[in-house]
């Protein structure tokens, strides 16, 4: 993919102003013009959360918010990294000594993460220098994968500065590999769709092998990201993880329970796959098999016919040591229901019914609740955000007493909110998507800004960068200057 000559890019993918700006900082920091640019798009996921890792589709599509990276190769084997937003610190490393410290997610250590898969992949011995100035407009810890976007960026400007050449699919997975590097136990999603996307289609992304199919989202409505100004850093926290390890040890107990080799299965998908049965199937077997209580260690442990010495030393990851009950029912109902939701979505808008709109803004709403209730990776914020977007709570039992009395009114206050509503991203912060009719837009636009936004001074502080629309973006890129 970036071996060949880097392209002009399209004025509208970057701002003009934009890049003049950076390139003016870059020749201000290290004295030299930059020889190429890297950039790679954040994105939004439509439906399909949490379930990447389990082997599961998902359906994302690429924002126009990205990482942006002007570099010059250099001879010294050093890589110098700068970033436009003064907050995140210089950094600078031998090539040859990459360390990534997962304790302390950085900024440079996602850079350092697509530097190394690359250098790895291709046994890089003396790999080239760089100086790289980042600029983002991704807002951070906000679920729309800035992190991710980052580590892409950084495995694309490897890989052009060392004249090497990578399928799309082939960089996907490698980023999604080398993100590891930082303790996150990613399923690939944010890579593939930040290498995969193309400009005006939302993509079916699907697993092993990795492939991408176009899915044309129904005239009519417009997508809106809101963020709740609450910041959740994968990395940073056990959420994530502890979800990937409750997946992977309800596959193996509903393994066992089936006669399958269990101790081969690591995802919920892998158990579909051997039985050959429906995901409404598995669903009942979620119910025969799994109690929604939770499972403490040793019971699982009884479940497997295994010692607690083996569950920790050969099942748990090294950060899931400490943890000790877990939710194996709540966990499999989501991937399983969640999983049909996705092919659902994508076979509405291929047909494109009618109500195409309506049923899909009914799925949204679904795995919002699903996500809430048996994942548990919302919180407060969210969840009223959701409400606000869809104006689910009338403000006040005066109103409510009215929209009972009158349902009419109820009506005309609900035609300016969404058609669904739902997190989107890792969770327990971050952003909601929304389906909005789009001539709508504008007034339901100023509806939550006043709602969500102005009731709060730091909300609205970072109001302009937290509420906007947008649709399917481009994927990632190598280009020259213009």
């Amino acid at each position: 993919m970036a071996g060949d000559s880097p392209s002009a890019l399209p004025v509208q993918l970057v701002e003009q102003p934009r890049l003049q700006k950076l390139k003016e900082m870059f020749i201000s920091k290290f004295g030299s013009a930059p020889k190429f640019y890297a950039r790679a798009p954040g994105r939004v996921n439509l439906i399909g959360e949490h379930i990447d890792y389990c082997g599961y589709a998902v359906l994302p599509m690429a924002i126009e918010q990205d990482i942006l990276i002007a570099v010059e190769p250099v001879q010294t084997q050093v890589v110098q990294l700068a970033n436009t937003n003064s907050s995140y610190l210089d950094f600078s490393t031998s090539v040859n000594n990459i360390q990534i410290n997962k304790t302390k997610p950085q900024w440079h250590n996602y850079f350092l993460c697509g530097l190394k898969g690359i250098q790895e992949h291709f046994g890089l011995n003396n790999p080239t220098g760089m100086n790289c100035l980042l600029d983002g407009t991704i807002p951070p810890s906000s679920g729309l994968s800035s992190s991710s976007a980052l580590v892409c960026c950084a495995g694309l400007v490897t890989l052009r500065a060392n004249g090497k050449t990578l399928s799309k699919v082939e960089l996907a997975e490698i980023c999604t590999k080398s993100e590891r590097y930082i303790g996150t136990e990613g399923g690939g999603m944010d890579q593939s769709i930040s290498f995969l996307a193309e400009e005006g289609t939302a993509k079916l992304i699907e697993f092993s092998p990795l492939r991408a199919t176009d899915v044309r989202l129904p005239s009519g409505a417009t997508f809106v990201i809101a963020n709740s100004c609450v910041e959740m850093n994968k990395a940073a926290t056990s959420h994530y993880n502890i979800r990937v390890m409750e997946c992977r040890l309800a596959t193996k107990l509903l393994s066992k329970s089936k006669g399958l080799e269990w101790r081969k299965m690591l995802r919920l998908h892998d158990v579909q796959t051997k039985l050959g049965v429906s995901l409404e199937e598995m669903l009942t077997i979620v119910e025969e098999v799994l109690h929604p209580e939770p499972y403490s260690a040793e019971e699982i442990c009884k479940c497997l016919g295994i010692s607690l010495e083996e569950l920790h030393s050969q099942i748990l990851s090294q950060n899931m040591q400490d943890v000790s009950t877990f939710k194996l029912y709540q966990r499999a109902k989501h991937v399983y229901s969640e999983a049909a939701r996705v092919l659902e979505f994508q076979k509405i808008c291929c047909e494109a019914p009618a109500n195409a709109l309506q049923l899909l803004g009914e799925l949204m709403k679904q795995s919002h609740i699903s996500c809430r209730e048996m994942y548990e990776c919302s919180c407060p914020e969210l969840d009223r955000l959701v409400d606000i977007c869809l104006l689910e709570k009338p403000q006040s039992n005066l109103l409510h007493g009215l929209f009972l009395l009158f349902p009419s009114r109820d009506q005309e206050h609900r035609q300016f909110g969404a058609i669904g509503s739902r997190l989107t991203g890792a969770g327990w912060g971050g952003c909601t998507v929304s389906m909005v009719p789009t001539d709508k837009l504008n007034t339901f636009l100023k509806n939550v800004k006043k709602a969500y936004y102005q009731t709060d001074g730091q909300r609205l502080a970072v109001d302009n960068n937290s509420l906007f629309a947008t649709k399917p973006g481009r994927g990632a890129l190598v280009f020259a200057e213009a």
